[in-house]
C-alpha cells in the first residue's frame, strides 16, 4: 500500500491544500501523515490519543488554553491526549504527524476544515 521508501519533505511539499493532512506510511496501530499549515485551525482536543508533530519546514504555535509553544524546523512535539490545542501558522508550515489510526482530524468538533480518514488516505 505504501512505498517502500518516502521522503516526507517532498510528499509534503506536493500537497495542493492546506490543513487537509495525506496518510504516507503507518507503523503498527499509528499512521504517519504529512500536512501543509497556514493560518489558524480550530480549537479541539483527542479524547482518547496523542498526537506527534515533527516540523520539516517553517515554524507552527501550537496554541493551548494556557502556553504557546513555539515549533520550529526540526522540532518535535506532542500534544497530550485530552488536552485542548490550536495549531496556527503565520506562514507556510510544513510537518509530519504520528498519530493512533483513531485519531479523528479535527478531534472532537468538526468544521470546514475536517478531513476523513478515507480524504487523508486517498489524499
Amino acid at each position: 500500500m505504501f512505498a517502500e521508501k518516502t521522503n516526507l519533505l517532498n510528499e509534503a511539499e506536493s500537497l495542493a491544500d492546506y490543513w487537509s493532512p495525506r496518510v504516507v506510511g503507518e507503523v503498527n496501530d499509528q499512521y504517519v501523515k504529512v500536512a501543509k499549515l497556514k493560518g489558524e485551525f480550530v480549537w479541539h482536543q483527542h479524547d482518547e490519543e496523542d498526537e506527534l508533530f515533527y516540523i520539516l519546514r517553517g515554524t507552527l504555535e501550537m496554541a493551548y488554553r494556557d502556553k504557546t509553544v513555539v515549533l520550529r524546523e526540526g522540532d518535535m512535539h506532542v500534544v497530550a491526549r485530552g488536552v485542548q490545542h490550536n495549531p496556527r501558522a503565520e506562514e507556510e508550515c510544513l510537518i509530519a504527524l504520528i498519530e493512533t489510526k483513531t485519531t479523528l482530524h479535527t478531534g472532537d468538533v468538526v468544521t470546514e476544515k475536517t478531513r476523513s480518514l478515507d480524504e487523508q488516505l486517498t489524499g
